[in-house]
C-alpha cells in the first residue's frame, strides 16, 4: 500500500469525475502526458492495470474500482485532519462576510458554504448582498472578507484567487429565429429584447466583451432577478439572455432552452475570488478557496482551468 500515494487518489476521483484523461488533467493541474505517465507508472507498480483506454467515459477495472472505493474513504478524512491542524495551529475564530456579484454562483457556492460551516462553526460566516453595486471598494475597507466577480479591478491590497473559466453563451427559445445559426453575432441582438439581472450593463459579459466593442444595443432590455424566470421567459420566446455554459446546462438537457456561442470562437471569462493581501495567509480563507475550487470542478460542467 505504500505504493499508492494521495495524489493517486486524487487523479482517480478525477478521472471518474470528468470521464476522460485531458479533462481530468487540467482538474488536477497536470499536462495529459504527465497524467498519463502518473497512472502508467503506478499500474507498473501495482502490476495491474485499472481502466480501459480508449474507451469514454472511462471504464474502469476491479482494481480500480477497488482504489475508487479507498480514495472515497481517504480523501474526506485526509482534508479534514488538514483542516483540524490548521484550526489548532491558528485557533478556530474569526469573521468571514461574502458578497456575490455573480447572481448564477448560489448554485454552487451555497454547497461550498455549508461545507465551510461544517469545519470552521466559530467562523462567523455571512452572505451578504448590501454591497452588490460597489462590494469590491467595500472589500477594501474591511466591509466584506471575501467577493466572488468576474470584474478584477486594480484596487491597493486586493488579490483576485481565480477559480475557473467559462463560456458566455446566449439562451434562445428553440424555435428562435436564429436558433438555426451556428452562433451569435452582435448585429443579431440589434432587435431583441435581452434580459438579464438588474446590475449595471457594463458589468455584464454580453456588453463588456461582446455589444459594446461593435457599438451594438439590443432593441431592449429587462431585468429579472431569479435564472428559473430569465429561463421561462427565453422558452416561451419573450427575449434572449446570455449566462455562463454551467448555469444553462440544467435547462438545455431539460430541452428548456438551446444556446449558441458569441461569436465564432465564442467569449470566455473567469471568475475570481476577490480577498485582501493581509487575509490571503489565513487557514479558513484558504480552505474556502480550496473547497470553493473543489466543488465547482465537481459540479459544474463546461468549465476549465484558470491557467489554461
Amino acid at each position: 500500500m505504500s505504493l499508492i500515494e494521495v495524489r493517486h487518489l486524487k487523479t482517480l476521483t478525477a478521472l471518474r469525475e470528468t470521464g476522460s484523461l485531458v479533462e481530468a488533467a487540467d482538474r488536477v493541474h497536470l499536462t495529459q502526458s504527465a497524467l498519463s505517465h502518473q497512472l502508467k507508472d503506478l499500474e507498473e507498480k501495482l502490476g495491474c492495470q485499472l481502466f480501459i483506454r480508449k474507451t469514454k467515459p472511462v471504464r474502469f477495472t476491479s482494481a480500480g474500482l477497488r482504489l475508487l472505493q479507498l480514495a472515497d474513504d481517504v480523501i474526506p478524512s485526509f482534508r479534514s485532519a488538514q483542516r483540524d491542524i490548521q484550526r489548532f495551529a491558528e485557533g478556530e475564530s474569526g469573521r468571514l462576510h461574502i458578497a456575490i456579484e455573480c447572481h448564477s454562483c448560489y448554485e454552487w457556492l451555497m454547497p461550498t458554504i455549508d461545507h465551510f460551516r461544517e469545519h470552521w462553526p466559530d467562523v462567523e460566516l455571512d452572505l451578504s448582498t448590501a454591497f452588490s453595486f460597489m462590494p469590491l471598494p467595500a472589500l477594501a475597507r474591511g466591509d466584506l472578507d471575501l467577493v466572488v466577480t468576474s470584474d478584477p479591478v486594480d484596487i491597493p491590497n486586493i488579490e483576485y484567487v481565480p477559480l475557473f473559466q467559462y463560456e458566455s453563451q446566449v439562451a434562445l427559445s428553440r424555435h428562435h429565429k436564429l436558433s438555426t445559426k451556428e452562433y451569435i453575432e452582435p448585429q443579431d441582438l440589434e432587435n431583441e429584447t435581452l434580459i438579464t439581472y438588474p446590475i449595471e450593463a457594463e458589468r455584464l459579459d454580453i456588453f463588456r466583451n461582446f455589444l459594446d466593442p461593435a457599438g451594438i444595443r439590443p432593441a431592449k432590455i429587462r431585468h429579472c432577478e431569479l435564472t428559473l424566470m430569465m429561463m421561462q421567459l427565453v422558452a416561451s420566446g419573450r427575449g434572449v439572455c446570455c449566462l455562463p455554459n454551467w448555469a444553462l446546462t440544467e435547462y438545455t438537457n431539460r430541452q428548456y432552452v438551446i444556446t449558441k456561442s458569441l461569436g465564432e470562437e465564442g467569449i470566455w471569462c473567469k471568475l475570481y475570488l476577490a480577498i485582501r493581501k493581509d487575509q490571503r495567509d489565513s487557514s479558513y480563507i484558504q480552505d474556502l478557496i480550496s473547497t470553493a475550487s473543489q466543488t465547482c470542478f465537481k459540479n459544474l460542467k463546461g468549465i476549465l482551468s484558470p491557467d489554461l
